[in-house]
Parts: C-alpha cells; structure tokens; sequence
C-alpha cells in the first residue's frame, strides 16, 4: 500500500515553486505510479476543448489519445466533478477500454486556481477492486495542495 505521507513529502519537495501544469502532471505521474504496485497505468488527461480531455503526462502503457467528457470513467469524472472509483471496469458502462489489462480504475478530477478544471488523474490497476476511499481522500489532498495556484 501506498505511504502517502512519504509520497506527498517527496511531492512537495520536488513540485515547490513549480507553476507550470504538465511538468506538475509528469512529476506527479512518475512519483505516484512508482509508489505502489497496485499501479499499473498512472497518468492525467487535459482538459483541452470544451468537454474534451486528450492525454497528458503518463507511466505505464500506451494510453487513450483523446476521451469526450461524455465517454467513460475519466469522462465521467470530468462530467462530474466527482472521484470515480470503479472495482470492475467490465461492470461500468461505456468504460473505454484502453489497455485490455486494466480491471479496477480510480479518476480523480484536478482543478486550478479558482476550481478551474484543468483535467484528470487517472490511475488504472490490473486488479480488481484495487483503490479504497482513503486512496481517493489522500490522492485529492495531493491534488489540491500542488494544482490550486497553478
């Protein structure tokens, strides 16, 4: 499991004073997929259009280039506003299925300085049911605390 303590020390240590967005993205998305095995695709999605996300900084495998808002669990969060948390993605309607090994995911909204959504953080397991709601607490704390200035 996760250290988040450790995690969001290394964080702040190596983001402070950073403004811009992707180099934000590309440290936060090397530091938090090393942290835990349960992570096998760790990565944001920008929001670059109206209610278009295209991808950003990411480890693991390839991902999705482009996903509408109205389209799967990081639309869905982009949509929404809220953590999508989902066990079993085979069970979540219009998941997009962007690597066959995914089996859980949990897709954080990421918002900028006066809640402007700047995109997602998208973190997929290949295993069922991998992500708790202290992932989800601990993870947007992380979030908040780098993204709210920027």
């Amino acid at each position: 499991m996760t250290d988040y303590d450790a995690l969001a020390a290394r964080i702040r240590s190596l983001t402070h004073g950073e403004t811009d967005e992707v180099a934000l993205m590309a440290t936060l998305a090397c530091e938090i997929h090393q942290s835990d095995d349960r992570f096998d695709w760790t990565g944001f999605y920008r929001v670059v259009a109206p209610e278009v996300l295209k991808i950003g900084p990411y480890q693991g495998g390839h991902g999705c280039l482009v996903i509408p808002f109205a389209r799967g669990v990081c639309g869905a969060a982009a949509r929404t506003g809220q953590v999508q948390i989902v066990p079993d993605v085979d069970a979540f309607p219009g998941h997009i299925a962007c690597a066959s090994s995914t089996r859980s995911e949990i897709v954080l909204p990421v918002r900028g300085r006066g809640g402007r959504l700047i995109g997602v953080l998208d973190i997929d397991s290949d295993r069922p049911d991998a992500f708790t709601h202290d992932d989800a607490g601990r993870l947007a704390a992380i979030l908040e605390e780098v993204f709210r200035d920027v």
